[in-house]
């Protein structure tokens, strides 16, 4: 099955509503088996909305719509869909009934354009009664072609989708399509898709697509099987070979990120940590603090910007910041070590760089950061380059010395 997505809404076009249901819905068809080529926005324009649905069905079995369900004049889409498929609208007494129990419940007086709401299809339609909302969605299914149009808004979409449209659309499809996701810290997508293709050139089912999300690189192996058991099964040794051949740099797989990784890493092996930082200024700590429960092994965190700070709080010599500046691998080691020493944690982190926009020299240009490791009585010292603006240098220090830190951990073992 063939589906394009349909946002009505003039409010899309002019960019003051982001649509999210698009991604959603697929993300939703993609782990059905259903394929989608296009996603298509259309204002509320009755010409233009009856020309869109036409072209959509002249390239896709199946066309999922969001919004244009309201009252109003402007709200077309159902009337436009009927049209298409020749069938009349009919007044739907049980569809009519919730929305004025809709209104009631929320303490507003229903007008009579609602009405228009619950009007459905007379024949080739099936009623997707709405808990969350007022307007019911609808499905008109004939000769081989089927429009579901759903509400606009993301809280009503969601819902009526997953507990009524997708048990639809999931008993016409014989196959289904199951995806893993491996995520890769620090290799640029092209260069992580170089270091596999040879895997990926060579698969048919499942199928291997890299890309970036996030700052970090991501494969997705996507796998079409008749069950999530079978599907397992054609995906695990792909997983297996890819993780071979990547090594510590998959640090994850499915939904997560960096920061609940080293969290859970820190927390299983009861290893307590501190954190002097300046260029980042307070971002590691920030990502760790949002694992829940981290106040087990996080000791704290300290924003040592000025060299002051740093010779008060984490004992850096001045003759080290004479001589070799605060950013430097020296600073960065004695930064390490001294929050480590002075907070008694078994881990000392540190970041010293220069974020930019200004600030930057040939010696020491804007991007350069020095990453101090104090780990288990050892010290390690990283040098990285970064481009970008501030924030994103940032960014990237405070993951980078993240991931840093989970190899440190990951190869004690």
């Amino acid at each position: 099955m063939r589906a394009e997505i349909m946002a009505v809404g003039t409010e899309l076009l002019l960019g003051d509503i982001l649509n999210t249901n698009a991604q959603f819905l697929a993300q939703e068809l993609a782990n059905l088996g259903i394929e989608v080529y296009y996603q298509t926005v259309v204002g509320d324009n009755p010409q233009r909305l009856k020309d869109t649905i036409y072209h959509a069905f002249s390239r896709a079995d199946l066309i999922i719509t969001t919004g244009g369900l309201g009252p109003t004049e402007d709200d077309l889409t159902k009337e436009t869909a009927a049209e298409y498929f020749g069938v009349d609208l009919v007044l739907d007494e049980r569809a009519l009934g919730r929305i004025q129990k809709f209104f009631d419940r929320i303490g507003r007086k229903m007008t009579e354009n609602n009405v228009k709401q619950a009007m459905v299809p007379a024949t080739n339609g099936i009623v997707l009664y709405n808990d969350n909302g007022s307007a019911p969605g609808i499905i008109i299914e004939k000769d081989g072609k089927t429009i579901v149009m759903l509400p606009g808004p993301p809280k009503e979409t969601i819902p009526m989708f997953l507990n009524q449209v997708k048990p639809y659309l999931a008993a016409k499809q014989e196959y289904t399509f199951i995806s893993r996701i491996l995520r890769v810290a620090n290799v640029g997508e092209s260069a992580m898709a170089a270091q596999v293709q040879d895997i990926m050139d060579a698969q048919t089912n499942p199928t291997i697509a890299p890309y970036a999300k996030d700052g970090e690189a991501i494969l997705r192996i996507t796998a079409k099987a008749k069950n999530e058991a079978e599907a397992d099964a054609l995906i695990d040794p792909i997983a297996a070979k890819l993780k071979e051949r990547l090594g510590d740099a998959v640090y994850a797989e499915g939904e997560t990120d960096m920061q609940t990784v080293v969290a859970e890493m820190l927390l299983e092996k009861k290893l307590t940590i501190a954190v002097a930082e300046s260029c980042t200024g307070g971002l590691v700590a920030s990502k760790l603090i949002e694992y829940p429960g981290i106040s087990e092994v996080l000791l704290e965190g300290c924003v040592t910007y000025s060299n002051d700070a740093k010779m008060r709080r984490l004992g850096v010599k001045a003759e080290t910041l004479e001589q070799f500046g605060a950013v430097s691998e020296e600073t960065a080691r004695e930064m390490a070590e001294g929050i480590a020493k002075t907070s008694g944690a078994d881990i000392g982190l540190a970041t010293t760089g220069i974020a930019g926009p200004g600030g930057g020299s040939e010696e020491k240009p804007v991007g350069l950061v020095y990453m101090g490791l104090y780990y288990k009585g050892k010290t390690y010292v990283k040098k990285c380059n970064f481009a970008g603006k501030r924030q994103a240098i940032r960014e990237r220090a405070a993951y980078t010395a993240l991931d840093w830190l989970r190899k440190a951990m990951l190869n004690e073992e």
